[in-house]
């Protein structure tokens, strides 16, 4: 596995270089690494490593491709080098989305990323109960910030993505998704 690994984040690194898009959607998806952060302490041989693990994606709104992903926890630091890693695979001055996760925001301006840049937060609603303990709160809004074109300020590619990884990959599943039935029938 850690050589087909090695053997695919080689072929990115050559292969996806010079990228001409419009709009690129940013995004994390938390997973983990032999046990869930919570659950490292208990653990009999935790590995170095273990725990919580995030995967940072760009994805090209209108191609589709992942022009960048970065493997690593959810602070600034890791996102600066995301953001540098998707400024030098691309090949012209893009309209970047990301959602209000705040490292963001500190990633662009570190990694000198001369990007249209807009930050989406959504706003939820405080009093809905949704159907069940794990229904998502109801959506009522949105804040949009930065200058870019209204009309591509949106993360629901790359959150569509996330959505695919989770339904394809056991590792990345919520409670709610994927979780196998054992129903006596």
């Amino acid at each position: 596995m850690i050589d087909a690994g090695n053997a695919c984040a080689a072929f990115h690194d050559e292969t996806v270089h010079g990228i001409t898009a419009k709009s690129i959607r940013a995004d994390e998806i938390w997973s983990f690494s032999y046990a869930k952060q919570k659950n490292v302490k208990f653990a009999k041989a935790a590995p170095e490593g273990a725990g919580d693990v995030w995967t940072w994606t760009a994805i090209d709104a209108d191609s589709k491709l992942i022009v960048s992903w970065h493997v690593g926890d959810r602070s600034q630091h890791t996102g600066i080098a995301f953001v540098g890693d998707l400024k030098a695979r691309l090949a012209n001055r893009v309209q970047l989305t990301s959602d209000g996760h705040k490292a963001y925001l500190k990633a662009v301006a570190e990694a000198d990323f001369d990007a249209d840049y807009a930050m989406l937060n959504k706003i939820f609603a405080t009093d809905y109960a949704g159907a069940g303990r794990y229904s998502p709160p109801r959506c009522i809004g949105a804040i949009k910030m930065g200058n870019p074109d209204p009309d591509l300020i949106n993360t629901s590619f790359a959150e569509h993505q996330n959505l695919t990884m989770r339904m394809s990959m056991r590792r990345f599943t919520r409670l709610s998704m994927a979780a196998p039935t054992n129903v006596a029938t």
